[in-house]
């Protein structure tokens, strides 16, 4: 059943020419204008092939269905994401707690900019949720939080360094998503992505002393 679904929801394949890339990037760009505008439930093939001036025929030889549309761009918003995390986590130049410092305003800036399209794809993640692509993006995130956290916490516990992971990404995606689903300004950003930080922080201060 998966590996069906899996390929239901691939790409048809890949443009190997400059003009091919244009073309499936004018469709991605569409797809997110007709997301944006329409939404999950009214989002279709047809649609945003007129939105990027192109035939459905056209459209069809590189997605196969509005599925294949849809999850390609949540493939890379995960990419995103995971280069969001390596990038910031990953920088041993700085001490452990300006990374996460980093990455809480970084994300959450992320979710208020794209918060419409991040909205009507998770409308849509039924569709692909269970895909084996959608579990070893999960999985990259878990590894580098991991890593992150036996630096942040070298004297905890693997399951104090587990659970610590899981409450501060948990939070992040869930409070980040319910904050992002408001107009914010660039002001209320900042002081929200403070206090989270400042929460956290202090969170892995306390679990250091232990």
């Amino acid at each position: 059943m998966a590996k069906r679904r899996s390929s239901s929801i691939s790409s048809r394949k890949q443009p190997q020419q400059a003009r091919s890339a244009d073309l499936v990037a004018a469709i991605l760009d569409a797809a997110v204008q007709v997301l944006t505008k329409e939404g999950a439930q009214r989002f279709t093939t047809a649609r945003v092939a007129e939105r990027a001036g192109v035939s459905v025929g056209s459209l069809y030889q590189y997605f196969p269905n509005k599925a294949s549309i849809l999850f390609r761009l949540q493939s890379d918003e995960w990419r995103q994401t995971a280069r969001l995390l390596r990038d910031i986590l990953e920088d041993a130049g700085r001490p452990p707690l300006d990374r996460l410092r980093a990455l809480v305003h970084a994300f959450i800036r992320s979710e208020c900019e794209e918060a419409a399209v991040r909205v009507a794809l998770n409308d849509a993640a039924p569709l692909y949720r269970d895909a084996p692509e959608a579990r070893e993006a999960r999985a990259s995130a878990e590894r580098v939080v991991e890593v992150f956290m036996r630096e942040a916490l070298p004297k905890a516990s693997d399951a104090d360094c587990a659970i610590a992971g899981d409450l501060i990404t948990t939070t992040l995606s869930t409070v980040g998503k319910d904050f992002s689903e408001s107009p914010r300004t660039r002001a209320e950003i900042k002081a929200y992505a403070d206090a989270m930080a400042d929460m956290f922080c202090a969170y892995l201060r306390s679990l250091g002393k232990r």
